[in-house]
């Protein structure tokens, strides 16, 4: 069986609330539509796609062809996290939300500063990564203490210049806390590698971020593809999120653009694979930063290189465009929101054009990427590879 199936993960384009937004502070969240207030956008192929039907945003007018099935999905699992979207994709559930916290107790910090060998921290508030190195950058600077913070997602996050505390160094501060402190109740779900440099007198974050998650507390989509012969590629954070768990082939990349060719890479190079991929920057770069404009402008970007990722495709080859959660730019925090998000499905063997409606999962995923390969399994989702035509 000479085949391929592609899983495209926007992180962070959520295409409107949630029935339970509210219970998260995110009532009247759609990243869709604030993006497109900032410009007009110029996305055909996606619109091709039938993205435009998701949602009602601003400056849609799309009259032509639709090659692809769509529809929406609802989470299932109770966060707004990247770790529990992705996750869910691969068909866990997580009926626990993971710990979040505002300020991290004094039994942790010390646990952390114990182990790892340092003098102490400085910030354990809940912040904007690019407003707390403009705080405390100097300070940092001056008595090489790695910053540390969270914000409203399950996150323990260590910000370190890459001249002052390095690379290496950093990495390793995460896996101590990883591994060594955030354990137990207080097992959040990411340590967050955030270095930064100094340029020009400002302090910049660079693309070295890492993700360090907690392994899956059971078999995903992963697990089952390698058990059934089928190669699967991680490719972006999808490593750093499994914790490099049911992932024969690992690359890390650095941006959307570099993401986008990796993959088209993997797609000619294979004859059967499962390719998994996140494209890190509308999250990381314009979400978190309610940067409207510069979302708008990296979907333009994304939509300009799918003709090339179709190109790549064999004819009995299925992708799969979809997010793990949304990052409405136009909200007043600067954390992820609680979204449907996009379910876009293509294959030159399909007419296309079939509306899937809205999911209750996004394992709707996984049971299909596994049906596709025609491989039994019990997680959780409902299969629509029969829906396609």
């Amino acid at each position: 069986m000479k085949r391929k199936s592609i899983v495209i993960v926007l992180d962070g384009l959520g295409v409107g609330e949630l029935p339970d937004a509210a219970d998260y502070g995110d009532l009247g969240s759609n990243t869709i539509l604030s993006i497109s207030k900032a410009k007009k956008m110029e996305i055909p192929n996606l619109l091709s796609f039938g993205f435009g039907k998701l949602t009602s945003f601003d400056s849609v007018h799309y009259k032509g062809e639709i090659k692809a099935s769509f529809g929406k999905m609802a989470e299932r699992s109770h966060g707004k996290d990247s770790t529990t979207g992705h996750w869910e994709i691969a068909g866990l559930i997580s009926e626990k939300p993971f710990p979040v916290f505002l300020v991290f107790p004094e039994e942790i910090i010390k646990k952390f500063v114990s182990l790892t060998g340092i003098t102490g921290v400085l910030g354990n508030v809940a912040a904007s990564g690019t407003e707390i190195i403009k705080l405390l950058g100097d300070e940092h600077y001056k008595t090489g203490k790695p910053i540390v913070y969270t914000s409203a997602d399950s996150v323990f996050q260590i910000a370190a210049s890459e001249e002052i505390t390095g690379l290496e160094e950093l990495y390793r501060l995460c896996e101590v806390a990883r591994y060594k402190v955030f354990t137990g109740e207080f097992a959040v779900a990411r340590i967050i590698a955030r270095p930064f440099t100094k340029k020009n007198g400002k302090y910049i974050r660079t693309s070295n971020r890492r993700d360090f998650s907690l392994k899956p507390f059971s078999s995903t989509m992963l697990n089952i593809l390698q058990l059934n012969g089928i190669k699967t590629i991680g490719i972006g954070k999808i490593n750093d999120l499994f914790a490099d768990d049911g992932i024969d082939v690992q690359i890390h990349t650095k941006s959307n653009a570099e993401t986008i060719d990796e993959t088209i890479k993997q797609i000619s190079y294979y004859e059967t694979e499962f390719i998994f991929s996140n494209l890190v920057d509308f999250d990381m770069l314009f979400g978190h930063r309610n940067d409207s404009l510069g979302f708008a402008n990296a979907l333009e970007y994304v939509d300009s290189k799918l003709p090339s990722i179709i190109e790549a495709l064999n004819k009995d080859d299925i992708l799969i465009l979809t997010a793990d959660h949304g990052n409405d730019p136009g909200d007043i925090s600067t954390d992820h929101t609680r979204e449907y998000v996009p379910l876009l499905v293509y294959s030159k063997s399909k007419n296309g054009n079939v509306d899937l409606g809205i999911r209750n999962s996004f394992s709707d995923i996984a049971k299909t990427v596994l049906d596709f390969y025609g491989i039994e399994n019990s997680l959780h989702g409902e299969s629509f590879l029969r829906s396609l035509n």
